[in-house]
């Protein structure tokens, strides 16, 4: 019997990874978990990576020669974990294939720093960034997608448009509405759903759940730029991206977007490794080329 990487994938997922996140005792040895796995995804080469302080956050910068445009990327981790460095490996492949700068703050985590301390975080970067807004696409992924579209009704709102935006898998709604919580708890290969409820309280502290700071689902996109987004339908979050996509249209916007079949979470982290994840970039590299191609005659 002939067995597909992603067939693979799915199993070491969910008999190893998906178990030790359901008994990991404490955020901070998920955080060190999460640290070390990453050490694992490859690195693309070329790029000048150094640290900077943006809106006074302390920001990884990674820079392609001849960069068109400034990417700010938002990691994922639930708001308790994650860092610049967890994620620099993707970020640095969107960066050298896209021609864009990319900006990963470091942005505070839950519990120490609860909502709203990463919703400030990012806006204070975002707004640094403003100046460069007509070539500036802000992205992320899992929490990092939810806080990629809190942050750009905000910017909306403000009169300060990115030129697009993009997320992978989307946190889009803290106050747990979604089906697929509960109808993809087993089908999810990675996220354990058990766990989902002491993750928000960790990030949420007394906040409310639908605050559209924390669940862009509720927030407004006026004059929203075109947005991209990717989702599985075999995770426990692929309600949110369903609804948050029809949400984005319903406001008015453009929305490019794509159900992939039976992948797990933010399967992109896996590229160069797994076929569906080049293949999911090679959709938002062209997306992003159809962008700076296009003439933006909104603003």
């Amino acid at each position: 019997m002939l067995f597909r990487r992603r067939d693979v994938l799915n199993f070491w997922l969910r008999t190893v990874e998906k178990r030790k996140l359901a008994w990991l005792p404490t955020v901070e040895v998920q955080r060190k978990n999460f640290e070390l796995q990453a050490l694992g995804f490859p690195r693309e080469r070329g790029l000048k990576d150094e640290t900077v302080k943006i809106g006074g956050i302390s920001c990884r910068k990674l820079t392609p020669k001849d960069a068109r445009g400034t990417l700010l990327y938002l990691h994922g981790g639930a708001y308790i974990m994650g860092s610049p460095a967890t994620h620099c490996a993707l970020a640095g492949t969107i960066a050298a294939k896209t021609k864009l700068e990319v900006i990963l703050p470091a942005y505070r985590l839950a519990p120490e720093h609860p909502f709203p301390a990463a919703f400030d975080d990012a806006c204070a970067v975002a707004q640094a960034l403003e100046p460069l807004s007509d070539h500036l696409v802000i992205g992320g992924d899992s929490a990092g997608g939810g806080l990629t579209l809190a942050v750009l009704s905000h910017l909306c709102e403000t009169g300060h448009r990115p030129r697009s935006a993009f997320a992978f898998s989307p946190w889009t709604d803290l106050s747990f509405k979604g089906s697929t919580l509960s109808t993809n708890a087993q089908t999810d290969a990675i996220l354990p759903v058990e766990r989902i409820y002491e993750v928000r309280k960790h990030y949420l502290h007394n906040g409310d759940p639908q605050d559209p700071r924390a669940s862009p689902l509720f927030a407004p996109f006026r004059n929203a730029p075109p947005v991209f987004m990717q989702w599985s339908d075999s995770e426990i979050l692929a309600d949110d991206g369903r609804r948050m996509a029809a949400h984005l249209r319903a406001e008015g916007g453009t929305v490019v977007s794509k159900e992939w079949h039976d992948l797990p979470h933010v399967w992109q982290l896996f590229h160069d490794r797994l076929n569906e994840a080049d293949a999911a970039l090679q959709d938002l590299y062209a997306f992003i080329d159809d962008q700076f191609e296009t003439p933006d005659t909104t603003r």
